[in-house]
């Protein structure tokens, strides 16, 4: 039970990141990963999201009719939704004014209704909560590397603190679309290359093929390897 908790938890991560990997929620990524700050208040936001909605869904499997499932999914995530969105408007309105529409549009956020559907309405409760908080995890580490590369490159900061002061000037182009999609796609290709699905097919030989019998090359082969032995 453990093990299959830790790997529930872990395959968001990497694996399965769901931005990185499975390319979800790109478009609240590129939007708010102008600061490392931004990125992690939009990570936090979600993960609450993904945890809460993730147990209700769960415990409220076998009550909500399958014909009506998504509009009840997406009405939970609403209200979690609404929760996370007064909370930072009362304690953070500076991120609140900084994320934007992207805040409340967390509701439409393809992670969130996606491991609903493919999860949460089909496990128990603690599996669901721990599948949420590695898919929120994931997102946020996502969410934070890019935003500290493109800070500390396009404003020399992280933070809001100063690191390239007096070493090199700010290359504006990474706090721009381009610079964002430059980022995003160094950080799939390498988590493509952490998840190890890049390497090459192992070699199985022609024995392995249904068209082996029929295949004039492969008699060949075992012609010519008779008359050598």
């Amino acid at each position: 039970m453990a093990k299959n908790l830790v790997h529930e938890f872990t395959k968001g991560i990497i694996k399965e990141n769901p931005v990185l990997r499975l390319m979800l929620g790109t478009c609240a990524t590129l939007a708010v990963t102008t600061a490392a700050s931004n990125a992690i208040g939009m990570g936090l936001a979600t993960t609450f999201v993904l945890v809460c909605s993730n147990a209700a869904i769960s415990l409220l499997k076998k009550v909500i009719p399958d014909k009506v499932r998504i509009p009840a999914y997406i009405t939970i995530i609403a209200g979690f939704v609404t929760i996370v969105q007064l909370l930072v408007k009362a304690f953070q309105p500076s991120l609140d004014k900084a994320l934007g529409v992207f805040l409340p549009l967390i509701v439409v956020n393809c992670i969130i209704l996606g491991r609903a559907e493919m999860y949460a309405s089909k496990n128990r409760v603690l599996p669901s909560i721990v599948d949420g908080l590695g898919m929120g995890v994931g997102f946020t580490a996502a969410l934070l590397a890019m935003g500290i590369i493109r800070e500390l490159l396009g404003a020399g900061t992280v933070f809001g603190l100063p690191v390239l002061s007096g070493f090199m000037d700010p290359i504006i182009i990474f706090l721009l679309p381009p610079g964002g999609f430059f980022v995003f796609g160094i950080l799939v290709a390498i988590a493509g290359k952490l998840s190890e699905e890049g390497k090459a097919p192992e070699t199985m030989g022609c024995a392995s093929c249904p068209l082996a019998s029929s295949c004039s090359k492969l008699q060949e082969a075992r012609k010519k390897e008779g008359v050598e032995s």
